[in-house]
């Protein structure tokens, strides 16, 4: 397994970590390697844990130095393996839960919006969809995803302004179902992923895709329209501003 995502199994839950060294960027070989873990827990049949080894930070989301290269293969590489990440969280037959110790900005919020159990560390932590703040597009597979999971005044708030959310407000908002305190974060999860073995997995993944086919189609429409290398290329003719 990638250094970027290690994974320990203790019986019947695999935790997933994410360390990139410095903030969890979610840069491809980020994603390639959390992909490559969602495999291996899939073949262990493993309740998932996905948390940060780094100290006050989920994610930063996206290698923005990946986005402002205007490199059309380079962006859609990325973005892609991004949201499909998303969408294969979205439709995992088996229970995932995340541990945020942090701030977690777009890519890393959508991971949580994503997921099925959201606990996350109370402290001077932000959570949402910056996008629009450093001149980007929210795109749309995580708009969808916040429609399947946000409270709507909300999703408008973070979508449309950039507005970012200290844990409690993020709870509200819909991005988290729990704020612990950051020394009892490890264990809330640790519980909460136990509490899931008791679950029949198979009700859980044939309920899963009954209550989320709608936005798992939504989300599927709107990666494979949206996200395209075509679409990439031209905008990387546009200027900044169109």
């Amino acid at each position: 397994m990638s250094e970027l995502a290690s994974y320990e199994r203790t019986g019947a839950i695999a935790k997933i970590t994410m360390d990139d060294g410095k903030v969890n960027v979610m840069s491809g070989a980020m994603l390639s390697a959390l992909l490559s873990a969602l495999d291996h827990a899939e073949k262990d049949a493993a309740i998932v844990l996905l948390t940060s080894g780094r100290e006050g930070i989920f994610s930063a989301g996206f290698d923005t130095k990946v986005l402002a290269s205007r490199d059309p293969q380079q962006i859609y590489d990325m973005v892609r393996l991004g949201a499909e990440l998303a969408a294969r969280i979205l439709s995992f037959r088996y229970p995932v839960v995340i541990a945020c110790n942090g701030h977690a900005f777009p890519m890393g919020a959508f991971l949580m919006l994503a997921s099925d159990i959201r606990i996350g560390a109370d402290g001077p932590f932000k959570i949402g969809m910056n996008e629009v703040a450093i001149g980007i597009p929210v795109p749309s597979f995580a708009l969808e995803l916040g429609r399947e999971r946000l409270v709507p005044a909300y999703l408008h708030r973070t979508a449309l302004t950039g507005e970012m959310f200290a844990p409690h407000e993020a709870m509200a908002a819909g991005f988290l179902d729990r704020v612990v305190p950051l020394g009892s974060l490890q264990t809330a999860a640790d519980a909460a992923a136990a509490a899931l073995t008791k679950i029949d997995l198979a009700a859980h993944a044939s309920t899963k895709q009954r209550l989320r086919k709608p936005a798992i189609e939504r989300v599927r429409a709107a990666i494979d329209s949206e996200i395209t290398l075509d679409a990439y290329r031209r905008r990387s003719t546009e200027s900044p501003s169109g």
